[in-house]
């Protein structure tokens, strides 16, 4: 499965920035949508190339790719469903998305309607609502 035009989507919703800014949440990020860890200070103290950044995009994809494998494996999800559960890890991270276990439910249950409802009822909607939104508008 290609994901060439899921990695541009979340591009886009994520945004770049060559130099570090907090996040919504307070969180130090960079980039595309990477957030800083402890032992990565060294984006604070020099500039990087958007082509270096490109690479770490990349590495956070396969990630949250390998997330949805290992917590996904035995579900029958369809293209977009697995997009939408890979952009979410991607934004959210694993433990995040585990927490929507009504939406999943419905996820699991192939009820677009309740996935959504369950979407625009989390704080997740409250902090990214255009996101969340457009996530809706491609999944359903």
């Amino acid at each position: 499965m290609s994901f060439k035009k899921l990695k541009q989507r979340i591009k886009h919703n994520e945004g770049y920035s060559e130099k570090p800014y907090k996040d919504k949440l307070g969180f130090d990020t960079v980039g595309f949508g990477h957030l800083i860890k402890p032992n990565e200070k060294k984006y604070f103290k020099k500039s990087f190339s958007k082509k270096y950044f490109e690479i770490i995009f990349d590495q956070d994809f396969a990630r949250a790719l390998s997330h949805y494998e290992a917590l996904f494996y035995k579900k029958n999800h369809n293209k977009k469903e697995k997009e939408l559960l890979i952009e979410m890890l991607f934004q959210l991270g694993p433990k995040g998305v585990v927490k929507f276990k009504k939406m999943l439910f419905h996820l699991n249950n192939k009820n677009k309607y309740m996935v959504s409802l369950e979407m625009m009822d989390s704080l997740w909607y409250k902090q990214t609502p255009k996101r969340v939104e457009n996530l809706i508008k491609h999944y359903i």
